[in-house]
This record gives C-alpha cells, structure tokens and sequence, in this order.
C-alpha cells in the first residue's frame, strides 16, 4: 500500500509518499480501505519527532480517516466489508490501508460523504469527551472555547451551541472570528488586541465561563483561571503555548475551581471505544440533521500531505484540512 511516511524528524519536507507494507489485523480489528484522513496539529508534533505513537500504534501519521471496510477480524461483530465507515486512530491514518480495533470505526453519519467523513471523528471524539463527558456543560452555562476556527473550535462552537450554552471563542482575525458567529458564537474575541479576561467578565456580567476547553496550556493558564465561573472547569487539550506555568492554588480554591488536562491518543482502546460509541449515539444525529456539519478548509491529495502540513503551520486554515488518499 502506500503511505506517507517520515525517514527523518524535520519540516513539511520530512514527509514521504511511499509504498509500506500492507498492515496487518488482529481478531478485533478492522481492516480500512481509506478513503480520506484529515491533518492534526499533533501530526505536525509527530513530524517534527516530539509526539511518538503509543505502543502497538502505526508509526505512520494519522488519527482519523474514513472509507469502506475491507476485512474484519474473526472476533469482530457489527461491522461488514463493504461498509462505509469512519474511524479514531492512534496512527496510521496517512496511508491507503489501516488496521483499527473495531470499537473506533463508527458508521458514516447520515448525509456525509466519505471525504467529508473523515474530518469527523478526531474532533467530534475531543469535544464530546472533553466538554461533555468530563466537563459536563449544562444548558444555559458559559461556555468558552481557544481558537475557535480551527477543527476542535469550529466544532466545539456547533456542539455547545446545540446543549444550549452560551458560546465565547477566541481567534486572531475579524474574518476567522466572523466565521465563528456564523456557527453560533454568541461573543467573539480577538486575542491579538482584546483581553479574553475582561471580555468574559463583561459579556456575562461578571459570572465567567462555567467551562474553557483550552488548546494553549501554560500560556493561558493564569488568565484561563481568571475567567472561570464559581465552580468552573478548565480542560487543557493542547500545548500550544508552552508545558510550564505557575498555578495560583488560592484563586483556583476561591473558584472551588477544577483544571483538567487531557489526552485523547494515548487511551486504553476499552476508553476510545466507550467514546467512539456515546459519539455514534449523541453526535452524529446532529450531524445527520445539519444541527453540527464538518467544516473542511481545503482538500488535497494524500501525496501533498507536506503542503497541507505547511498550511497548518501558517495558520491561514478555517476547520480542517483533508487528505484524499
């Protein structure tokens, strides 16, 4: 089969197209003829050789894909060859062919065509498990998300938005942040010349935000806590920002205040696949009734993974970035 593949740790340059060998499936997998993936900011990590795949994982780049299942495992019941599917990866997705344990695959939601599909299940797994299944939004709370346009927050945005909160994003330009009131932002916020602090403060007269899905880390940790509601939920999914940062244990105690850091890649299969189920259950109705739809910037073919990589990096992406393989 082919995929793309990095000989050596560097930049979009790293990346090769070449042919691999065939992967093998164990009697609880799915074999995945793809269709198409979509690029993550962790993949950029994986390149440049600071995010190694879990153990047993694909070396290959990818956490997501879709396409038709080619061969299931002889323990594997609820998936059929020949059926359209899309599925949470922890590696392999930047190939033709990828093996899956087959509590990750979940069906096509109604109405998407498979290139779509494939922007799908990395977000929809994230914001589902961090918002819903670890932060618990409620109706009616405050809800604010970091880097709105990007997958996590264009999706984050459509989910909240659905539960009934009310919906504050950060982005850096009035065209990302106009974009993100299309969705269903209530307030926009651009960091490169407002303080995220006051404008929550302000715009929810002074109540703060109930949960912060955070992409930053370190860098917005102190203000992050300064927004928080009494009771609030600070859940980092993302380093952008820095791994280090000094905790003021007495505000986050005043707040009687939570902060959360999690991974998704790195699971137990038995804990994806509790998430790839409730997100079956709970999120693809929405996107089959156009409640929540995938937003993708640009599709491109999986050879010209090095070019969506370098799209990445500079930021200029809306949603995400698809690779057709």
């Amino acid at each position: 089969m082919k995929a793309v593949v990095v000989r050596e740790p560097g930049g979009p340059e790293a990346l090769v197209y070449a042919d691999v060998p065939d992967p093998e499936i164990g009697p609880d997998d799915v074999l995945v003829e793809v269709t198409a993936t979509a690029v993550n900011r962790a993949d950029l990590l994986q390149r440049q050789g600071h995010y190694n795949p879990p153990p047993g994982a694909s070396e290959v780049i990818g956490l997501e894909c879709s396409g038709t299942v080619a061969a299931v495992g002889a323990a594997v019941t609820g998936h059929e060859v020949g059926d359209r599917v899309c599925a949470l990866l922890s590696g392999g997705g930047y190939a033709t062919r990828v093996a899956v344990p087959a509590g990750q695959v979940m069906p096509v939601p109604d109405g998407v065509d498979l290139v779509t599909a494939a922007a799908l299940p990395e977000v929809a797994a994230t914001v589902w498990s961090n918002v819903m299944m670890v932060a618990g939004l409620q109706p009616g709370e405050v809800f604010l998300v970091h880097g709105g346009a990007g997958g996590i927050g264009t999706f984050a945005i459509q989910l909240a938005t659905a539960v009934g909160a009310t919906v504050l994003t950060t982005g850096g330009s009035a065209e990302k942040l106009a974009f993100c009131a299309d969705l269903g932002a209530d307030v926009t916020i651009n960091y490169r010349d407002q303080d995220f602090v006051e404008v929550v403060r302000e715009a929810t007269d002074g109540h703060g935000a109930d949960v912060i899905l955070d992409n930053m880390g370190a860098a917005y940790l102190g203000r992050n806590i300064s927004a928080l509601a009494l009771e609030g939920r600070l859940v980092v999914i993302g380093m952008q920002g820095g791994t280090r940062a000094e905790l003021d244990l007495n505000a986050l105690m005043r707040k009687r205040a939570a902060v959360i850091a999690t991974t998704l890649r790195a699971r137990p299969v038995a804990e994806k696949a509790a998430i790839c189920r409730a997100v079956t259950e709970h999120v693809w109705p929405l996107v089959a009734d156009g409640t929540i739809r995938a937003i993708v910037d640009t599709t491109m073919p999986l050879a010209e993974a090095a070019e969506a990589h370098r799209r990445m990096e500079s930021g200029g992406h809306t949603g995400k970035i698809v690779l057709v393989a």
